[in-house]
């Protein structure tokens, strides 16, 4: 497989940083993963890090050639480690909205990702002190939120066509079938994870 910046110059600045995000999504989760290991620790730290400083270059000046060589690293990295380590909650959340409620997938990464981490946090601290050196800041979820920020990328589900009234559906859909987190789920807790990610709101690790 071969890796040529150049291909990527064209892309749109909203669709790298969201590609980005998405990229970043499968870092998180390996850091937190039931068979995870010190080397796909490391992956994804340097995975998120390459990512979380190249995509607001990107989205400033998507022809940024060292820019963009730094965030296919990163992606690379994060790629790596979605094929070697199980998911959880984030990825699960995810396809179960994109597929339905015909959401893209991407933007439905990017916009979950803070939430999904928030439900975890408690239960992960190893991984959060991980995710927190790679976005230089003390508190992960907050840096997140910053990054979002600053890409300028859309925050709620219900942005990308998502109705109110599937909140309670997708929060049934995502319980049906069993997998691994680190932290138990529970159907309201869910809901309420869901229910910030429609509505666009910052995330935040307070939900019981």
């Amino acid at each position: 497989m071969i890796y040529d910046v150049n291909f990527t110059l064209t892309l749109p600045e909203g669709l790298s940083a969201t590609s980005g995000i998405n990229a970043i999504a499968h870092a998180v989760e390996a850091l937190y993963s039931q068979n995870g290991n010190p080397v796909i620790d490391l992956m994804a730290e340097e995975g998120v890090r390459a990512l979380a400083r190249s995509l607001p270059v990107i989205v400033n000046d998507k022809t940024n050639k060292e820019a963009r060589s730094d965030a296919l690293y990163g992606a690379w990295l994060s790629a790596t480690c979605l094929g070697l380590v199980g998911m959880s909650v984030h990825h699960k959340l995810c396809h179960v909205l994109g597929g339905t409620f015909n959401l893209p997938h991407a933007e439905t990464h990017t916009i979950v990702l803070p939430h999904a981490l928030a439900y975890n946090a408690p239960f992960v601290p190893d991984a959060l002190k991980k995710l927190g050196r790679a976005l230089d800041t003390e508190d992960p979820i907050e840096g997140l939120n910053v990054l979002l920020t600053k890409l300028k990328v859309k925050r709620g589900l219900k942005e990308l066509g998502m109705p109110e009234d599937g909140i309670d559906k997708a929060a049934d859909q995502a319980l049906k079938n069993k997998y691994w987190n680190p932290r138990e789920l529970h159907r309201d807790s869910i809901r309420e994870v869901i229910r910030r990610a429609w509505a666009g709101e910052s995330a935040r690790a307070d939900i019981n």
